[in-house]
This record gives structure tokens, sequence and C-alpha cells, in this order.
């Protein structure tokens, strides 16, 4: 019998929990180590902070769909990994043994590392439910009294979507209330170019994003470092191909949104060949840490070398399709090395992706994700917004019934089917 342990509880942990469940013989056990006893859809904390979704919507009690499929659910904060006893530290002096660990914590967010940037500083954040919370009560605020606003990714930042998606939908939010006018919006990136989103574009997601901008009137600001936030501003440089400053940009802004830079938790960091200097967990093409075979990746949290050099750092994101083929792959690994056989499964890392501007979006297909490509596809259209809020009702109601399967393939088949496109293998 083996116990096979699930750190962290977000879209790759759980998805991963489930998946292993499903693989292995009933006889194996399967935990999973997650700090809260609840579940948040990350996806729909842009529409938190505007007010069209609240807490009880977007998470579910994790005990229950856990226990129905036989999973055990450690709530906690794990304090280290420890890859030599084979074992996760807790911080009450307990521990957590393994024969087979699955690290899916996603990441930390760093706003520790420039200055005033943060919800316990001067901007905002949808990274988490609880920041979205407070956001959205300082947004009620901010449409008292309209001003301008900055919306953006920090340097480092591993993940751009979410800032697309928040500066759409707080200017569609702002059109509603009829205020739009009032309020000079400018996007903030460390991307060379609107639409790069860490893949060097998909499609024609430079045109479409920048078109979107255009139409929206919002400005931008790419290959920008965060220097810092204060109260009612941001400091930006914005450098030149070889990294030199171009020129500093002085922002006004009475509300501000950052995506921080990521890095790796503490219980995984520093943890010698398990990961690299940011923490992020060093996989091989079978989801394997090199030093600790039975040590598995899976996620936000592992480490992916930059699509290219940049000017400013900008991270590789890890797409929901992309994390569930990672999940799928790393379970039959398991169930290989458990009947003493070598793992071969690899995952494909394809992106489909919804990004949700509100009244419209921008869909792409990436295939696989990390380029050349051999489906590189983009499209824009009010059906976007549609689709995703139907996903998000579907993914939130399989998870609260405790169902297992491959969301994120189910609803991409869908989408390809929608769209008649061909060559588009399964995830």
């Amino acid at each position: 019998m083996a116990k096979i342990v699930i750190l962290g509880a977000g879209l790759g942990g759980l998805v991963a929990a489930f998946e292993i469940r499903k693989t292995l013989d009933r006889k194996h056990e399967v935990a999973v180590i997650s700090e809260s006893d609840y579940y948040q859809f990350v996806p729909s904390n842009p529409w938190v902070l505007v007010g069209w979704r609240d807490r009880e919507e977007i998470t579910i009690d994790l005990a229950k769909p856990l226990r129905k499929r036989g999973i055990e659910l450690i709530v906690g904060k794990a304090e280290k990994v420890d890859p030599p006893a084979k074992c996760v530290h807790m911080p009450d002096g307990s521990k957590v043994d393994y024969d087979y660990l699955v690290i899916a914590t996603g990441p930390e967010l760093a706003y520790d590392e420039i200055e005033g940037v943060g919800p316990s500083a001067h901007t905002q954040s949808v990274c988490h439910i609880d920041h979205a919370e407070d956001a959205a009560k300082a947004f009620e605020a901010f449409c008292e009294k309209p001003g301008p606003m900055v919306i953006g990714a920090t340097q480092g930042a591993s993940c751009f979507g979410p800032a697309y998606e928040t500066a759409m939908i707080i200017e569609t939010e702002l059109r509603k209330r009829k205020i739009r006018d009032r309020v000079p919006i400018t996007f903030v990136t460390p991307e060379p170019y609107i639409g790069h989103l860490g893949l060097d574009g998909v499609g024609d997601t430079k045109g479409l994003l920048e078109s979107e901008m255009r139409d929206r009137h919002i400005k931008w600001v790419t290959n920008a470092r965060i220097v810092r936030a204060e109260a009612g501003k941001v400091i930006a440089e914005e450098v030149n191909d070889d990294g030199s400053v171009k020129e500093t940009h002085e922002i006004a802004s009475d509300y501000s949104m950052f995506l921080p830079p990521f890095r790796g938790v503490a219980a995984v960091r520093d943890v010698e060949g398990l990961s690299n200097p940011r923490g992020f967990i060093l996989t091989d093409e079978h989801q394997q840490n090199p030093t600790y075979p039975e040590i598995f990746g899976i996620g936000v949290c592992i480490a992916i070398p930059p699509v290219g050099k940049t000017p400013v750092p900008v991270g590789v994101p890890k797409t929901g399709f992309m994390i569930e083929s990672m999940v799928e792959a790393t379970a039959r690994n398991i169930a290989q090395m458990i009947k003493g056989e070598k793992p071969d499964h690899r995952a494909s890392w394809n992106a489909v992706c919804l990004a949700d501007f509100g009244d419209g979006g921008v869909a792409f297909i990436a295939q696989p994700q990390i380029p050349p490509r051999n489906v590189n596809w983009s499209a824009s259209g009010g059906w976007v917004h549609l689709a995703k809020v139907g996903f998000e009702k579907y993914f939130l109601h399989k998870l609260r019934t405790g169902q297992s399967e491959t969301f994120y393939e189910n609803a991409a088949l869908s989408l390809l089917k929608t769209h008649k496109l061909k060559g588009v293998e399964r995830g």
C-alpha cells in the first residue's frame, strides 16, 4: 500500500487528488494538505472586485467532496518539505509521511519585493478571495469619488490574463455606473508588448488586445518596471531593449491593482535539489523532480524557463488546460511507479484560455503553449464572456458534487467543436 500526499488544494492540487484517487486502487491512501478548509475559484476574483460575485458563490467547502472520493483532508500550512525523510513538517510539530508527494502549492505572492505594492500597502489584488473582497470595498469607495486608475502586473509576474481581465471588467462596470468619463485608466506591464501574455503572444492577441484597449480608451506602458507605489501615484520605469531606462513615469492613481512577482512558497524554498533560487519546483518531462523521483510538481509552483529574453523579467503562465495535462501525466506515472515500472507519461502543455472583459473577451489556443506551435489561434467576441460564465458554473458544480473529470479539457473540446478548429489534440 502506498500513501500519496498532495500539497496544495488549488486548481492543480484538487484535480490531482481526484485524478490520482480515480487512477489508483482503493487500497492506496490519498491525502491533501491545504492551508484552508475551502477551495476558491480564483478566475472569478475580478468579478468579486466589481461586485458581480460574492465569496459564497465562488468558494467550496473541501471536506464533503474529498470525503466522498475517499480522500483525506489535512488542514494546515506546511512548514517544510523534508525529502530525505519523505515527510512534510507541520507548524504544530507533527509530520505527514508520504511515499509519493505531489507539490501543487501555487506561488507565494512576493509583494514585499516592490515598495508600496500589495493589499497591506497601496495597491489592490485579485490573487486571493480575501484580497478581492478588500479590493471590492476599496472600489466602492473609489466610485463615490472617481479619479485616475492604474491596473497591471509587476516585473516577475507569471500570469497576465487576470490583469487584462481586471482592467476591462472595471472599465465595463464604470460605464454601467455612468462614471467612466471621470476615470482615466492606464495599464502598466513588464510585457514587451500588449498581448505578449508571457507566451510571446498567441495568434493575434497583440492586435486584439491593443484594439480592445484603444476602443476602451485605456492607455498603456509596456517594458515597465514598477519602482514603487505610493498613496495617489505609481512610479514606473519604462526600459529600452538593453535594459536601460527610457523614461520614468509618475502616474496619478486613486485606485491601483497589480499582479505581484511570484516565488515558491517557504515550505519548498531553499530545499537543495528540490527548487530553483526563486523557490519553484524543478521537474523533468514526467513532472518528476530529478533529485527526488518520488516527488512530482504541477501547476504554477514549477520552474519553467521564460519563452524568450525580455528587457523586464516576464514569467510563463501555467494555464488550467496545461495544469490538467500535468495532473494526468503525474497520476499515471505514480501508478506506474507503484507497479515497479518506469514512468513514461508526459504532459502536453497546451493552452486553451478564455479572458473575460465583462461584456466580451478574447479566447486563444496554443498547442503547445511554448512556441513554435502547431496551433496558434485567437478570437474575440461577446461569446467569450458567456463561455467564461458557463465554465465557472460547470466547474464549481462538478467540484461541489465531488465529480472527477478533466474540467478544462471538456470545456476546451466544446469550444473547439463550436469553432470547428482542426488539428487540435486532446489535452
